[in-house]
């Protein structure tokens, strides 16, 4: 409060104005039920690069359990870094022990790693089952490539086993919710409760912890989940191309369809999706199928692999 006091012939007169601004508080450190994060996997103080892209907007959701048929095109970039404020609807105060991602990884759902290096990042989707993962684990360890794992809550309570072998082989692992919901139509509590939730099993079963790396399903995003998900300490990634190897014999799908798809849209800093399960129907595997071929082709384009903490830091 302050107040301006103005004198004339000797009679003061006093006007008071007075302003309250409201702002949001913010606490740091590690998520709940989790081990303090290694170096490099934390947070998102990471120096952004002289110009990161800007995302394309988020495809309306798929009505198939899988994420959606999303294009392999290349997404816009911008000269200037993402806005890092959160919309309004999503600016609770952080619970403690959280950490919220500010500064230029903020608010956005990265498709792509911004680097002009010829890297590509493989990525595993984990929810429906577990057919896939002994054939893609020895194929990624016979190659010595790195890969990064979403896991769901449900796929680590109901495949313990397998979801320790991707631990246990030294993968990089992120959070792909509780349940697999479309997380637009949640409320804000609601979604919190998936992406922590999700983390807090993750943990228990694995070990590892999943922070910052996370992935909506369907590729359900929204201004709102997302700064959710900031709030949360987690750093949304989608792809840059979808194998769609889960869509099996009905989407006329083949290994080579896959590896066509991967190798004619590669570029610089590539997120590719892939899936650990078989089609529920048909019960093909598509994407461990191809993976050797996937791997031998982005090799020969000069390409080489990393972790999405290539991304985040």
């Amino acid at each position: 409060m302050r107040s301006l006091l103005i004198t004339r012939r000797g009679v003061a007169t006093a006007i008071v104005a007075t302003a309250i601004v409201a702002g949001l508080g913010a606490c740091g450190a590690t998520r709940p039920g989790s081990q303090a994060s290694p170096p490099g996997r934390g947070t998102t103080t990471a120096t952004p690069p002289a110009s990161p892209p800007t995302t394309s907007p988020s495809p309306s959701p798929s009505p198939s359990p899988h994420p959606p048929a999303t294009s392999s095109a290349v997404p816009a970039t911008s000269p200037a870094p993402p806005a890092s404020s959160p919309p309004a609807s999503a600016t609770s105060p952080a619970e403690p022990g959280l950490r919220p991602v500010t500064g230029w990884l903020a608010g956005k759902d990265w498709t792509v790693i911004p680097t002009g290096r010829r890297v590509v990042a493989l990525t595993f989707d984990a929810g429906a089952n577990a057919d896939a993962v002994p054939s893609i684990l020895a194929t990624l360890r016979r190659e010595g490539v790195p890969a990064t794992f979403f896991l769901t809550g449900n796929f680590v309570r109901d495949f313990r086993a397998a979801a320790r072998s991707i631990a246990a082989a030294g993968f990089r692992i992120g959070d792909h919710t509780v349940s697999h919901p479309y997380l637009t139509k949640l409320s804000d509590a609601a979604v919190r409760q998936e992406v922590l939730g999700g983390a807090a099993q993750i943990t228990a079963v694995t070990g590892q912890d999943p922070a910052p790396l996370l992935r909506f399903p369907f590729g359900d995003a929204s201004a709102r989940v997302i700064a959710i998900a900031n709030q949360a300490g987690y750093v949304p990634v989608r792809w840059t191309i979808d194998t769609l190897g889960w869509e099996g014999t009905a989407g006329h799908i083949t290994p080579a369809v896959v590896v066509s798809r991967v190798l004619d849209a590669a570029r610089p800093g590539a997120i590719v999706l892939m899936h650990v399960g078989s089609n529920p129907d048909d019960h093909t595997a598509y994407d461990a199928g191809a993976l050797p071929a996937v791997i031998s082709g982005l090799r020969a384009q000069g390409y080489s692999f990393v972790t999405l903490d290539a991304l985040t830091g």
